[in-house]
């Protein structure tokens, strides 16, 4: 079992260019399934809350490879853009 807080400390890491994304601010919960939908990682850029913030990264669940012990694997696209993981294997 995961707390929240144990995301919040783990890097997430982009598989397709080995790019570190930041760490997960929040997570988009469905009330009525009960299922994370998706983790939003904060505007890379920021410090401390100052000099601006950068769009948010919303990376939906099924785009989470693998969870370790220190880092999250993802499959990030770009801003805006995530590719769903069956329209890749289309």
């Amino acid at each position: 079992m995961l707390k929240v807080s144990d995301f919040q400390i783990k890097d997430v890491v982009n598989v397709s260019d080995g790019k570190r994304l930041g760490n997960i601010d929040d997570i988009d919960i469905n009330l009525d399934t009960g299922k994370i939908e998706s983790v939003i990682i904060g505007g890379v850029g920021r410090v401390m809350g100052f000099f601006g913030k950068d769009e948010e990264v919303v990376i939906p669940w099924q785009n989470i490879l693998k969870i370790g012990e220190d880092v999250i694997l993802v499959r990030y696209k770009g801003y805006g853009e995530i590719k769903d993981v069956k329209e890749e294997a289309e």
